[in-house]
């Protein structure tokens, strides 16, 4: 199955999914958008209202935000994969609990098995307790870190600077260094990947012609 068909069919499987008690509140879905062989994943919370309305992620204030983030990076955001650890919204916004975390979990590992980003940046503090657990993102925002074959970079949910005003300059500090970031990511990734050899030319050998010549007797195989 191709990586294209499987997203969608995790879409398809997220649109139904009655794994917990968030499909009795929801409106729509959402899986997740991006390319397919996006080389960057972000990964936030999980929907709220407007994305709840359109099943697409970081529609609302936050998401218009995080465009200018991204921007700022010299980034796009039809080039990275965005999603959230929770596929629907938690009522009133709440912080997703750990049954909807376990019951999506599996639909987001699939999903980053698919894609196979190289560089994950995790928004807010669920995302980041998914690749760093017992870390505290007031200490770890800003900062990458090699988890398998992988660079993870903690990031604070852009929704935070709309509640937390003290909070946006942190985050505005961190995406500025982001470029930097993702520049040594791409180094140690460019450093591990394996060579490859160039192709060697066969020797071009006269084509086999079994007309013994004129001036040679055929000569008798020897099978031991």
């Amino acid at each position: 199955m191709s990586a294209t068909d499987t997203l969608f069919q995790i879409t398809s499987e997220v649109s139904v999914c009655t794994r917990c008690t968030l499909h009795k509140t929801r409106n729509k879905s959402v899986p997740g958008v991006g390319p397919e062989n996006a080389e960057i994943m972000l990964i936030g919370e999980g929907p709220g209202y407007n994305e709840n309305e359109q099943g697409l992620p970081f529609v609302g204030q936050a998401g218009q935000f995080l465009t200018e983030l991204l921007a700022q990076a010299g980034l796009k955001r039809e080039d990275v994969w965005i999603g959230n650890v929770v596929k629907c919204r938690p009522p009133n916004n709440r912080d997703p609990l750990p049954e909807e975390l376990s019951a999506c979990d599996a639909f987001l590992e699939r999903q980053i098995a698919t894609i196979n980003p190289k560089i994950i940046i995790t928004l807010g503090r669920f995302s980041m307790g998914k690749f760093m657990p017992g870390a505290k993102i007031s200490i770890v925002h800003g900062q990458m870190r090699k988890i398998g074959s992988r660079f993870v970079i903690a990031m604070f949910h852009p929704a935070a600077a709309l509640h937390q005003p003290n909070i946006k300059p942190a985050i505005l500090a961190d995406f500025a260094k982001l470029p930097q970031l993702l520049d040594v990511a791409r180094k140690e990734i460019a450093k591990s990947a394996p060579v490859v050899a160039p192709a060697q030319v066969a020797e071009q050998k006269p084509a086999y012609d079994p007309t013994p010549k004129t001036d040679e007797k055929p000569t008798q195989l020897k099978l031991f």
